[in-house]
């Protein structure tokens, strides 16, 4: 019987693609951990190398950048219409994982910053396409499909921090090994497992003489700011919680390597239950409320956790929490409201455009937030950097939600 037979309505269709999305999800779990793999022994490296503070910021920058134009040339040539997903997901997540190892080997100064550069590049073959694929197998639910996949994404982003917290004993070649093997592994997982479901999209082609019509169309204006908002505050706070967190526990003096790598472990990953909740509730109450709720809350967060600086570490870790998860749990979402708002004839130009420019972004954000850090003598007051982004993005999606246009989201849910 085939797995999409309606002889079982919707018993034997549903198992389907529960299973491929927890295969999938599982294989950009492991994929995803070379993501960060430097950033959570950025001060190993740092002495090693002797590295500057341009350098260092480089070592989560190059991923971006790598990234970016990863994802800006495969849009250009149409590669996900030219291979197929399985294959261009397994072959990518190989290429970060050998790109991640030559880390192992001593390259240098530019040659681990050339490393992360391709290393993001190569993931730019995995995340994008993961989203692609997962949403052929759901029509129903597919918000919540989707924020499944940026959970992966956010637990893998996290692991390389436990990795270093379980090897504290050991030095950082072993946490660059373990993100490297468990890549390659997810390429396998890819190469075996991952197929297109029963609700093929067409082809979503990028159309340079289009952009202009992204930014002249106002709903797909608004839902561009909110994820550039969104995007300011992920990445940067993702790239420095690790060096926030090792001040904050020195300032409490509690300050130990494991510690400091267990709690930004704790924190990345608990994103997965933001990414979980905001698809349920995108699916249920709609985009612009979800996103900018979300916002709200973690533009809070990044305002409140300076407070806590020195303690109690309980409070400290409470908010650190909370924002961990309101931080990316509306991330989804921002794709999927360009995918109902735009004109279907143009929709592969709105989305590489959106990610092109919020990736872009988090570049900015990344190299700033350190230098301001140190502008305004240490780290305690350094996530207000980040406030405004939330801020610009909870009134971009408010004002959406005004608009006649928004009925488009979620099913008239806006």
């Amino acid at each position: 019987m085939s797995a999409m037979d309606d002889s079982l309505p919707g018993v034997a269709a549903d198992s389907e693609c529960w299973r491929v999305l927890s295969l999938l999800c599982l294989a950009v779990v492991l994929s995803l951990t070379t993501w960060f793999s430097a950033t959570a022994i950025l001060p190993e490296l740092k002495q090693e190398l002797a590295l500057g503070a341009s350098a260092e910021a480089w070592l989560t920058n190059g991923v971006q950048v790598g990234f970016v134009a990863g994802a800006l040339a495969a849009s250009l040539v149409n590669l996900p219409d030219l291979v197929r997903l399985s294959r261009l997901m397994a072959m990518s997540a190989l290429v970060a994982a050998f790109a991640n190892a030559t880390l192992l080997f001593h390259p240098g100064e530019a040659g681990v910053i050339a490393a992360r550069i391709v290393t993001g590049m190569a993931l730019a073959g995995v995340y994008p396409p993961a989203l692609k694929l997962v949403a052929t197998w759901f029509m129903r639910d597919r918000g919540l499909a989707l924020g499944a996949v940026i959970g992966a994404l956010t637990v893998g982003s996290a692991l390389p921090h436990l990795f270093r917290a379980m090897l504290t004993t050991l030095d950082w070649r072993p946490v660059v090994a373990a993100a490297s093997v468990a890549t390659a592994a997810g390429a396998m997982l890819f190469l075996l497992f991952a197929r297109e479901g029963p609700y093929p999209f067409g082809k979503a082609v990028f159309e340079p003489a289009r952009i202009g019509q992204v930014f002249r169309e106002r709903p797909l204006l608004l839902a561009n700011l909110g994820y550039l908002g969104h995007m300011w505050e992920l990445y940067a706070m993702w790239a420095w919680l690790l060096a926030y967190t090792r001040a904050a526990l020195d300032a409490q003096a509690i300050g130990t390597t494991a510690a400091a790598s267990l709690s930004t472990f704790f924190v990345v990953a608990s994103g997965v239950l933001g990414c979980l909740l905001g698809g349920y509730l995108s699916d249920r109450i709609g985009r612009t409320t979800t996103t900018a709720g979300m916002m709200a809350v973690s533009g809070g967060c990044a305002l409140l956790i300076g407070f806590l600086f020195a303690g109690p570490f309980w409070l400290f870790m409470l908010v650190a929490l909370v924002w961990g998860i309101s931080v990316i749990g509306d991330s989804a979402q921002f794709s999927a409201a360009v995918t109902e708002l735009g004109d279907r004839r143009f929709v592969g130009t709105a989305l590489s455009v959106q990610l092109g420019l919020g990736f872009a972004l988090t570049v900015l954000a990344i190299w700033l937030l350190p230098r301001f850090a140190e502008f305004i003598g240490g780290w305690r007051w350094a996530f207000l950097l980040l406030v405004p982004g939330p801020l610009l993005g909870t009134a971009a999606m408010l004002w959406l939600r005004k608009l006649p246009e928004s009925v488009n989201m979620a099913g008239g849910l806006r």
